[in-house]
Order: C-alpha cells, then sequence, then structure tokens
C-alpha cells in the first residue's frame, strides 16, 4: 500500500529528530542521577550522610527551578538548536567538575550549577516537539522522548556500577572516574546538536517540498485553531489554575522518580550486591518503566484519553511506593520498585500532553517553564525527605511511604484537571496508528 502524504512526513520527522532527542536526554539524566552510584564511595570520601546527601543531590532543583522559565523564553527567543547546544556544553563541563568536589559545600555549588546549566533543556525540547509533531501524535513521540530517563538507568547503572570499579586507577577515585567519563558526550553532543537540528519545519531542508510543505500547513492550521480556543499570552499561563495543578501532578511524580534515581543504588546496596551486579538490579524498575511508558502512551493517543490514564498510572505508582516502603526481601522490593516506576514514567507523557491543549504561543512556552519548574521541586522535596527520614528512622522504608502519598494526592489532582478540561477535551485529535 503506498504511503500517504501524512505518513510519509511523519515516518522521516519521527526517524530524523525521535531518536536524537532520546540521546539527548538519556545523557542529560545520567548526568542527572549518576550521583546515585557516586554516593556509594563519595559520601564516605568527603563526609556526606544520608540527609546531607540527599539535600545536596536534590539542590540540583533549587538551580533548575531558579533558571527554568527564563532560559525556556530564551530559548523560545534565539532558537532550540543554538540554546539546547549551549546549555549541554555547560552542563557536560559541570557534571565533569563534579568529580573535584571535596565537601558538603563544593557538593552543593556543582549540584545547583548542573542544574542551571540544565534547566531549559527539558521544557525546550517539550516546545520543540510541539512544533514538528501535530497533537495527535505528540504523546507517542513523549513517552519516546521520556524513555530516556529510565533508559538511562538501564544502561547507565551497568556501566556506572563498571566505573566505581576503576577505582584508584591513576590515582582516581571510582566515583571521579564516573563523572568525568559519562561528562564526556554530553559535551561532543552538544557540538552536534548546534549543527544538526533544525528549529522550524520551514527550514527542514531534509525533508521534500511536499513534505516539509504539508507539515507547515499542518502546524499553521493547529495554531490558528488553537489560538482560537486557548490562551497566549506569557500572564495568562501564571493565571491559570489548572497550569497549577498539572504542577502539582508533575511535582507528586518527580518526587518519586528522583527518590528512584538517587536512592535506588543505596536501596539494593543493603542486600548486598557486588558493584556490577547492584547496577544490573538497579536496571530492572527501569526496564519496566520503559516498557511501561512507551504502550500507556500509545494506548493514551489511540483512544484520544488523557486523564484516566494520568490517574491511574499515579495509583500504581503510589501502590508500588507503598509496598516497597514495608517489605524486607529483595524480590519484592525489585517487583515493587518496578510498578513504582512504570507508573511514575507512564503518567508523564498523557500529563505533558495536557497544557498544549488550552495555551499556545508565549503562554505555551512560559506554562511549559512553569509546569517543570514547580514539578521539579519534587526532585528536590522526594530525595531530601527520603535521606532525612533515613538518618531518623535507619531505613528507607518511612521514605517510600511519603512518596507514595505524594503520588496520591497526583492521582487525585489529575482527576480534578480532567473536571476542567471536559468541555475541551473533544478538540484534541485522536491518534489512529502508531509510530
Amino acid at each position: 500500500m503506498k504511503e500517504t502524504l501524512e505518513t510519509r512526513t511523519m515516518r522521516r520527522a519521527w526517524a530524523r529528530i525521535v531518536p536524537f532527542i532520546i540521546l539527548l536526554y538519556f545523557v542529560s539524566f545520567l548526568n542527572r542521577v549518576n550521583v546515585g552510584f557516586a554516593a556509594l564511595t563519595m559520601n564516605t570520601d568527603i563526609g556526606l550522610s544520608a540527609s546531607t546527601f540527599g539535600f545536596g543531590a536534590g539542590i540540583f532543583f533549587a538551580g533548575y527551578i531558579i533558571s527554568g522559565i527564563p532560559s525556556t523564553l530564551i530559548l523560545e527567543r534565539v532558537g532550540s538548536r543554538r540554546w539546547i547546544a549551549f546549555c549541554m556544553i555547560v552542563w557536560g563541563l559541570a557534571s565533569a567538575a563534579t568529580a573535584y568536589v571535596s565537601g558538603p559545600i563544593s557538593f552543593f555549588v556543582m549540584r545547583f550549577i548542573l542544574g542551571v546549566a540544565e534547566a531549559g533543556f527539558f521544557p525546550g525540547v517539550i516546545l520543540f516537539i510541539s512544533y514538528w509533531f501535530p497533537a495527535n501524535r505528540r504523546a507517542a513521540v513523549m513517552a519516546a522522548f521520556m524513555a530516556a530517563a529510565p533508559l538511562s538507568s538501564i544502561i547507565g547503572s551497568p556501566i556506572s556500577g563498571g566505573l566505581m570499579e576503576m577505582d584508584g586507577l591513576l590515582g582516581i577515585k571510582g566515583w571521579q572516574w564516573l563523572f568525568l567519563l559519562e561528562a564526556l558526550p554530553t559535551v561532543l553532543l552538544g557540538v552536534m546538536t548546534f549543527f544538526y537540528m533544525s528549529e522550524r519545519p520551514e527550514k527542514a531542508r531534509w525533508l521534500a517540498d511536499d513534505e516539509r510543505q504539508w507539515l507547515v500547513d499542518t502546524m499553521a492550521a493547529e495554531q490558528v485553531e488553537k489560538k482560537e480556543r486557548s490562551k497566549a499570552s506569557v500572564w495568562s499561563a501564571f493565571n491559570d489554575l489548572r497550569v497549577l495543578a498539572i504542577a502539582l501532578i508533575y511535582f507528586g511524580t518527580s518526587c518519586g522518580l528522583y527518590a528512584v534515581g538517587f536512592f535506588g543504588p543505596l536501596i539494593f546496596k543493603q542486600f548486598g550486591f557486588s558493584l556490577f551486579n547492584l547496577g544490573l538490579v538497579n536496571a530492572i524498575p527501569n526496564i519496566v518503566a520503559v516498557v511501561g511508558m512507551v504502550l500507556w502512551a500509545r494506548h493514551s493517543d489511540r483512544t484520544g484519553e488523557r486523564i484516566w490514564h494520568i490517574t491511574l498510572a499515579c495509583v500504581a505508582g503510589a501502590v508500588g511506593m507503598f509496598i516497597a516502603g514495608y517489605t524486607q526481601g529483595v524480590v519484592v522490593m525489585v517487583v515493587a520498585l518496578s510498578l513504582a516506576s512504570a507508573g511514575i514514567s507512564a503518567a508523564k507523557a498523557p500529563m505533558w500532553s495536557l497544557p498544549t491543549q488550552f495555551l499556545s504561543g508565549s503562554a505555551a512556552a512560559a506554562g511549559i517553564a512553569l509546569v517543570n519548574t514547580i514539578g521539579n521541586l519534587g526532585g528536590s522535596v522526594g530525595p531530601f525527605v527520603i535521606g532525612w527520614l533515613k538518618d531518623l528512622t535507619g531505613g528507607y522504608g518511612a521514605g517510600l511511604v511519603f512518596i507514595g502519598a505524594a503520588l496520591s494526592g497526583s492521582s487525585f489532582l489529575a482527576i480534578v484537571v480532567g473536571r476542567s478540561l471536559t468541555p475541551r477535551r473533544s478538540a484534541t485529535p485522536i491518534m489512529t496508528s502508531g509510530n
């Protein structure tokens, strides 16, 4: 059967854009959470307690939050290609410099700088996706992009475990090798981004003329339709309670994502694994998360439904965290954290499809940045609470139960947002086939 113009165009756009942004987010998330593996020996070397480590790991998000909205608005002005490339080079250098921290203060400073540098990347890519893919294909693209987070743990965990075993080579600690070698690809990809990415469909010389024109016309028509029923000013995004509610949903999922990302290796270390085997075990929940995220997003696109896909995913994440908080067995812990990771990851793509249903133009950029900024507070709160409760109680159970409660709150808020969006949901196109 001959491909339609739409199918051919989307296939080429997918092949050109999606694998590359997955790779970029892969190294972004790896540089963000590899501190969890470094902590296995770094904490002793530089004198970090569990609560101090949790605070330092999470202070990344202080820089991230402060810079999030300005960085995204700069990206809209100067272009995604230039700004994303610049951010990647800076955060790659900051990640490498973390190899030379010598105590709590220098650790806090480098985590903060890393957060500032990464702030514009994720919301910038979400905005970039909205320039290239119609609404009826967006959740699947976002799911593929965000699958890079658990993928970075699937692939990165064994690699990080292996790098930690380089301890003493050339007089360098294993955790220092970890930061240095995992930062290098980020800098190289930052340079590549400047030459590889196309700002908008109008500039995509890799598309045939009819494909480029179809995509330009389709996205322009979508923008016209959206402006007729959406808000477009920056202030309208800040003044919309739905944006705040979505940000709080993201807060709960971020609590869970980074609690597992930062403390997963330390939780599994209790069961006596070697560094390399610990990396393999730590990858299991993330494998389940990738499969769950992709299948759930495709189902959401196919049915056109978002709210219950967010709600049920958050409920699954909460149940997994509650079970993990009360178990002492390694098998049950792996199963529970797998369920939690799958639920947390599966909620994200449908959730990120919501803001662009009722925001456009500068409001869309500001709204996405605001959701990302407030939501990522969870990435600071979750790890800090787990570390603090670990020092207080001697175990991770209470912290995991706290994360379960946060995810329960996210599921409730998703229903609230759904009630406010009911009249608008029918205006969202429905995906009829997978990519």
